[in-house]
């Protein structure tokens, strides 16, 4: 029988489970046995017990699941992990699946390794944005998470209330919060600040969503600049040039200027983010204003963002949080989970293992297979 295995999280931070009690039987109706490193959902609020009540299989070590398993899961890997997933590539063997983020941009020598002993690896953030596909979008699911969390950090920083409010004392006017970056993490941030009371606008380089972005009740910033040419044919974000991203940064400037609050979401993916709040936007901007930089991980979308930390800069707070999903464990897992479920399900069927290469969503995703590196991305 096929043996899924799922070993605890070891990137530094990082609280996540790849999979949670409620989807063991789903792989159990599939024909597989699920395999789990105790204490590996303690962190995300999924005790050993719930595991065991649907049907799972508690080990103590992870060499036992790597040893005994068919399909490792994971949240972060390879890439997404280097320095502990060097250790981990002692333990995997020939034939052996490698689920879950990869980051495989940066880390080719890592990523060749593992080919080099015959590893099957599947780099979920590689998968094609397509309707299929969306069930087990597991970048969409984490954005969800960031955009939500953002809004909530730069509310606890912010001087202001995002509402309005007619009090005895007067009234008191709403926060302006500018969303810049209409994907799926700011669409969420848009709709929990307007849930919040704030004034909220938006803007996106692609004009298609000016209408996602007004029926959460925000105004949609034109610049003129808008381009049906930002996306790649996999429904990702494209590298627009530094000339592109000047005239963007001028005419960005005056609504940054009267923000409380700036989101910004812009990534490219295996680029550097693009630079979008130059030093002197915020030094345009008013003493006690915030800036929350979802971009940081990829080096940010502000200039004076620090990776993980909060710094104070001419009167301005700009955050730079990093790894944000892992902020909300229990519910981040829930949906990695059901995303990476899905995604399993399309090659372990009765009891075996039948992966489809005709399949668009298991050859965009698949990054090693018979020991060579087997995704476009390394051409």
């Amino acid at each position: 029988m096929i043996k899924v295995g799922v070993p605890k999280e070891t990137y530094p931070g990082e609280t996540r489970v790849a999979l949670v009690p409620a989807n063991v039987q789903q792989f159990k109706k599939a024909g597989a046995e699920v395999i789990i490193q105790s204490e590996a959902g303690e962190k995300a609020g999924y005790l050993d017990g719930e595991y065991l009540e649907k049907g799972a299989q508690i080990v103590k070590s992870r060499e036992e699941v790597f040893a005994n398993a068919d399909v490792i899961l994971q949240v972060r890997t390879l890439g997404a992990n280097p320095e502990e997933s060097r250790k981990d590539i002692q333990l995997v063997r020939e034939g052996q699946i490698l689920v879950g983020f990869m980051e495989p941009f940066f880390v080719k020598d890592l990523i060749e390794e593992v080919a080099k002993r015959g590893v099957i690896s599947f780099a979920l953030e590689l998968l094609p944005r397509t309707s299929r596909a969306q069930s087990m979008d597991v970048l969409s699911s984490m954005a969800t998470i960031s955009g939500y969390k953002a809004v909530l950090l730069a509310a606890s920083y912010l001087p202001k209330m995002f509402p309005m409010l007619t009090t005895a004392a007067g009234t008191i006017l709403p926060a302006n919060v500018f969303v810049i970056g209409a994907g799926v993490a700011g669409l969420q941030a848009i709709a929990t600040a307007r849930r919040l009371g704030a004034v909220v606008k938006a803007y996106d380089i692609r004009p298609a969503t000016k209408q996602e972005v007004e029926s959460l009740g925000a105004k949609f910033v034109e610049l003129g600049l808008e381009s049906q040419e930002a996306e790649d044919k996999r429904g990702y974000a494209k590298d627009m040039g530094e000339e592109f991203y000047k005239k963007q940064r001028e005419m960005l400037t005056k609504i940054i200027a009267e923000s409380d609050v700036v989101i910004s979401t812009a990534a490219v993916p295996g680029k550097r983010a693009p630079v979008l709040i130059t030093e002197e936007m915020v030094k345009g901007m008013k003493p006690g204003s915030v800036i929350v930089d979802l971009a940081a991980e990829r080096g940010g979308n502000c200039e004076l963002t620090k990776p993980g930390e909060i710094i104070e800069k001419y009167g301005v707070t700009i955050i730079g949080p990093v790894n944000v999903p892992a902020t909300v464990p229990y519910h981040a897992s829930q949906m990695y989970s059901k995303n990476i479920t899905n995604f399993c399900m399309l090659f372990i069927k009765n009891g075996e293992i039948n992966i489809n290469l005709n399949d668009d969503i298991l050859s965009s995703t698949l990054l090693t297979k018979d020991g060579k590196l087997t995704n476009s991305i390394f051409d």
